[in-house]
């Protein structure tokens, strides 16, 4: 999963008073852009050590919860992540470096795709 440098500088902006998540963007930076390698970095950094090829996917999974929230889902279908990325942070929901990158890979995913489970989840139980 690739991110263009305008994307990169899309979410800088936002994030731009979130001193963590700026520096997550900037370690993606120094990846190209790539979402995984740079998160894989990041936690190698932090001292956890990603066991599996698809560990992002699995961590991300792992705060669909909290992400796919109905009060952020819709500034998240607008690529606007900075809401969530504060909910998460607050909560301690993951590694406070790894929440950018975790939020991003949900976005890109397509938030209402990576929501699904849940939705179908809680439609179940109805």
């Amino acid at each position: 999963m690739q991110l263009s440098r305008e994307e990169i500088s899309y979410y800088q902006e936002q994030l731009e008073g979130c001193e963590i998540a700026l520096r997550a963007l900037a370690i993606i930076e120094d990846c190209e852009g790539d979402l995984e390698d740079s998160a894989t970095d990041i936690a190698l950094s932090i001292g956890q050590t990603p066991d599996r090829v698809d560990w992002l996917e699995g961590l991300v999974k792992r705060c669909r919860v909290a992400i796919c929230e109905q009060d952020l889902r819709e500034d998240l279908q607008d690529n606007y992540i900075e809401p969530a990325v504060q909910y998460l942070l607050e909560r301690k929901i993951c590694p406070p470096l790894l929440v950018t990158p975790v939020v991003i890979y949900a976005v890109k995913q397509g938030i209402d795709r990576f929501c699904e489970p849940l939705t179908y989840h809680l439609s179940m139980e109805k």
